[in-house]
């Protein structure tokens, strides 16, 4: 089984090592000195007191691979448009990409049905770039769970999880989500193949919308935030306005809100991964996990007042870091 992890980061370098100890053949697309590092030195996981080093093949340039069976992008959900041009050697008539990004994945509606059934997003992939060069037959869906962080250069440190559900966009137990999920739970991952996929997707999002711009705009680690009144208020309102736009696209929702903020507070003094990426003067995600809700809830037709807010100040706080630019996006008003 080839495996190109494109992204080879925490997470994605994480899951290179795991699906390698399993026993593909997986190579790991990085750059700059975390690439360096691990063609030197390889890539040394360190879990509790624990220290593993394999040696999967490393580089920046997927024209030495040439095309695999899976594509696992992993990826900041911002850069993945602007990579699909050189993905394009790593794609074969069978291969599949598994898309284990934060967010709504570009394919979200493949294979959707009803009145959305194969419309694009553009928050997410403007001018459906990924839509047209991955294309949405070849998607798998994977949600992301593990904490992982890129200590120093090709080091990467466990934090906790090992869960990453998978599913095909039409709900099929198809042989090729089948196979990676037993790969991946050959390599120690749980890797769950859902019929639901969307669901797993949501039920990440729905808190990830409203924890990170809040972490981001008051700087506050997740403890905080749940044990806030007021703030806890405001990340009510965004979840119960996206559960909205969720329920009337067919998405079932496991647990209730309170249950959703309550499990977020007891993660402790944890700081949202928006948090990080400002703090480290690195771009957030902040299409993929509030821009795209917005986007949705236009298409809808259901307004979304609080993520609008929250929305236009994060959006702002960004830009005085230098950490965003806003993408020409026309997205159509609410009815």
């Amino acid at each position: 089984m080839k495996i190109c992890i494109f992204g080879s980061g925490a997470i994605g370098g994480y899951m290179g090592i795991r699906l390698h100890q399993a026993g593909a053949d997986v190579s790991l697309i990085a750059r700059g000195a975390h690439l360096a590092a691990m063609r030197e030195n390889g890539v040394t996981l360190i879990a509790g007191e624990d220290r593993q080093v394999v040696r999967p093949r490393c580089t920046d340039n997927p024209a030495e691979l040439g095309p695999q069976d899976y594509v696992i992008i992993a990826l900041k959900a911002h850069s993945v448009p602007g990579a699909v041009e050189s993905m394009r050697p790593l794609l074969g008539p069978d291969t599949a990409v598994v898309t284990a990004v934060n967010g709504i994945p570009y394919w979200y509606f493949h294979k959707h049905g009803g009145e959305v059934e194969g419309r694009t997003l553009e928050t997410i992939d403007p001018g459906a770039v990924q839509w047209r060069g991955l294309g949405p037959e070849r998607a798998i869906g994977c949600v992301v769970y593990p904490a992982t962080e890129v200590v120093e250069p090709g080091v990467i440190q466990h934090v906790y999880g090992d869960k990453f559900p998978l599913g095909e966009p039409d709900g099929s137990l198809s042989p090729r989500v089948t196979a990676l999920s037993r790969m991946m739970e050959a390599g120690g991952l749980r890797a769950p193949v859902l019929e639901k996929i969307r669901d797993e997707i949501w039920l990440k999002l729905w808190g990830n919308l409203c924890f990170n711009p809040i972490s981001a705009l008051t700087h506050a680690t997740l403890d905080v935030i749940c044990g806030d009144p007021e703030v806890r208020a405001v990340a009510k309102a965004m979840m119960l306005e996206a559960k909205a736009i969720g329920d009337r696209l067919g998405v079932g929702f496991r647990v209730d809100v309170e249950r959703r903020i309550n499990g977020a507070g007891a993660v402790g003094a944890h700081k949202t991964s928006m948090l990080q990426d400002l703090e480290r003067g690195r771009p957030m995600e902040i299409d993929a996990l509030l821009s795209v809700v917005q986007e949705m809830g236009r298409m809808v037709g259901l307004p979304t007042p609080t993520i609008d807010v929250v929305l236009g100040l994060t959006r702002l706080r960004a830009e005085v870091a230098g950490l965003y630019s806003r993408l020409p996006v026309a997205v159509p008003a609410a009815a």
